[in-house]
């Protein structure tokens, strides 16, 4: 009997990749087989993203999946799209796409969001979605579209979420999976459903929200065209956790005979600490320390923050590239590894840091309004992010131990992010707990195990996490110098309100 296939298409901010997962005798072993960079693209009235050029690498990753898959007598079963949260595009009565979606970072957006908290207070949002307060999500985004371009929300039948999108053009069929609508600070969490009033008190429609369907849910088969064009069968499409966090918080690899209490780190572009709750976590305590509470597989709930994570090297980097300074990024944490220790710091949440472009300058700019000496080689800039990323996971895990009311006895760290060795020693340095690291594609094998879970392969989210412990090696870090951070840490806090 030939070994099952499943296509993960993991689309991250800044790049994507088609893996192809093989599940067999109680191990999953993947195999990137396209990869491809992408960016949003400036445009007259704001920041887009290159759908066409996206949906155009993901057929590349399909056939070359295929092709992979053949050579390798592997029967393909499914294939299943994730991607970052909150950006949508909105589709016509006749199924056609009404302009190209925005990307979360458009500046317009940052002008919408104390609107809406004009109209309707936070604790009214939060109470009623107990999402964190981002001007990126898609509440905002869709108010400002409803005051810039009511045509065009009027017009639409429909809002798909970006793997939604793509689901929809693989199949042909429209739908509305839960990890990601979550992310958009429209859902009332406790109840599952469209947060309908809250929307109506802003005058955006709710015609255009679909029904919810839960991660493993078969979405349709591949249309004729696009299975032609890649050379193989009819597959399935089957909607895995969309939302990538999701994805990579079901492969975190847990013990299940762990007794204690873990939290999770999902490290990447963006950082997300938290920790997987049965019901949503809804106070004031958690709105004020802006927690929020988004699905999992399982319908379990992922009490989170987000924090800036990895943005801030990496635009460090694409501005090293503008000068003329070409780096990888193991060359980078090399330099940092070299530089002087907590020279500098920063908020890694500071609000300019959020927009792309010029974070060298902003950096020193922060350092200058903070007293602190200013960063002036690669490695200084790069040590400064790491150290006060290090610094903000010690600040969330501290906070997400009062609202739980639990103590974390471990960290678990998945993503991409794992990789930086340097980072990983001043996270478990920083909290004070031993750090487990891996697997670092935990996103496309959440991915791949979910659909295995829709097409009955695996049973439940024990059974996912067990095959992810029984296919990767892991690697536990231990704090070796926490006092070196606890000496510096209330120095950081005091810069928070710079």
């Amino acid at each position: 009997m030939p070994k099952q296939g499943y296509i993960a298409f993991d689309l991250g901010a800044e790049s994507g990749r088609a893996m192809l997962a093989t599940l067999d005798d109680g191990k999953i072993a993947l195999e990137e087989l396209h990869r491809f960079r992408h960016l949003g693209q400036p445009m007259p009235d704001g920041l887009h993203w290159d759908l066409t050029g996206l949906w155009s690498h993901l057929r590349q990753g399909l056939r070359a999946c295929g092709a992979g898959a053949g050579q390798r007598g592997v029967e393909l079963v499914s294939i299943g799209v994730d991607t970052w949260g909150v950006d949508f595009g909105l589709v016509g009565e006749s199924g056609q796409l009404l302009g190209l979606p925005f990307c979360y970072r458009d500046a317009r957006h940052q002008e919408a969001m104390p609107k809406v908290l004009e109209t309707v207070s936070r604790k009214e949002v939060y109470d009623a979605t107990g999402i964190q307060f981002m001007y990126l999500n898609t509440l905002y985004q869709l108010y400002a579209l409803a005051h810039e371009e009511p045509a065009v929300l009027g017009s639409a039948k429909r809002m798909l979420m970006m793997p939604d999108l793509f689901h929809y053009f693989f199949t042909g069929e429209q739908t509305n999976e839960w990890s990601n609508a979550t992310t958009t600070q429209m859902l009332n969490t406790k109840s599952r459903k469209w947060a309908a009033q809250l929307l109506r008190k802003l005058d955006i429609p709710t015609t255009f929200l679909g029904e919810l369907i839960d991660p493993g849910t078969v979405v349709g088969t591949l249309r004729d065209a696009v299975a032609q064009e890649a050379g193989i069968q009819k597959v399935q499409v089957t909607a895995p956790a969309t939302h990538d966090t999701a994805a990579a918080v079901a492969a975190v690899p847990v013990d299940p005979n762990f007794d204690g209490n873990w939290a999770y780190l999902s490290s990447g572009t963006w950082s997300l600490m938290g920790a997987e709750i049965d019901e949503p976590i809804i106070t004031d305590a958690s709105c004020e320390a802006s927690f929020t509470n988004e699905g999992g597989v399982g319908g379990t709930i992922r009490f989170l923050k987000n924090i800036a994570g990895l943005w801030l090297v990496q635009e460090c980097r694409r501005d090293f590239e503008k000068q003329g300074h070409d780096f990888e990024y193991e060359q980078l944490v090399h330099l940092a590894e070299q530089a002087e220790r907590f020279r500098t710091l920063v908020d890694p949440d500071h609000g300019p840091f959020v927009q792309p472009g010029e974070m060298p300058a902003k950096i020193a700019a922060f350092a200058d309004a903070t007293n602190q000496p200013k960063p002036e080689t690669e490695g200084q800039f790069v040590r400064c992010c790491l150290e006060s990323l290090a610094m903000a996971y010690r600040r969330t895990l501290g906070i997400l131990e009062q609202l739980t009311g639990k103590r974390f006895d471990v960290l678990h760290i998945v993503g991409g992010g794992g990789q930086n060795k340097l980072l990983n020693q001043m996270t478990a340095d920083a909290i004070g707990r031993p750090v487990v690291v891996g697997p670092y594609e935990a996103t496309a094998i959440g991915n791949a195990l979910t659909q295995a879970l829709g097409t009955g392969a695996v049973g439940n989210l024990t059974d996912i996490r067990t095959v992810v412990r029984n296919s990767y090696d892991l690697e536990t870090v231990e704090p070796k110098n926490p006092t070196a951070f606890d000496d510096q840490y209330e120095r950081w806090e005091a810069l928070l309100g710079n």
